[in-house]
């Protein structure tokens, strides 16, 4: 299986099929992941991601992820694009921030079971549609 930097447009496409066939099913809440660096969090990863891992191994990959979430922000559903910072295999805390305004904030880790904490919660509360939420500790 080849990785996204091998299939250039890999999450813009997909996401446009995942859409066309939600609509023909009637399906209209989508959370979606993208990552620390997509759309307005970009500048918000700390010194060494935003200056030498995304211009040089990432920019490609996210400008594909600012596309897929260009598709889910013109759809017309109940979405919610999750955006956590660097993933970790830590444990489940439940103790993360979910933050909104990235005004001064420079991502930190977060635990991919917190990620699906979080996901699972808003499934059920909504309380972030139409939002791109920042998940960090």
């Amino acid at each position: 299986m080849k990785t996204p930097w091998e299939q250039p447009g890999v999450f813009a496409k997909g996401t446009a099929r995942l859409l066309e066939a939600m609509k023909a099913n009637a399906v209209r809440r989508l959370l979606c992941v993208t990552g620390i660096g997509a759309g307005d969090s970009r500048g918000h990863g700390g010194f060494l991601y935003d200056r030498i891992f995304f211009p040089l191994l990432l920019k490609s990959v996210y400008a594909d992820k600012d596309r897929q979430e260009a598709l889910i922000r013109a759809a017309d559903l109940d979405w919610t694009i999750v955006r956590p910072g660097f993933l970790t295999s830590g444990p489940l805390t439940r103790r993360y921030r979910v933050l909104t305004d990235l005004a001064g904030v420079s991502a930190g880790r977060i635990s991919r079971a917190d990620v699906a904490h979080f996901m699972l919660e808003e499934l059920a509360a909504n309380r972030y549609l139409r939002q791109t939420p920042l998940l960090t500790y």
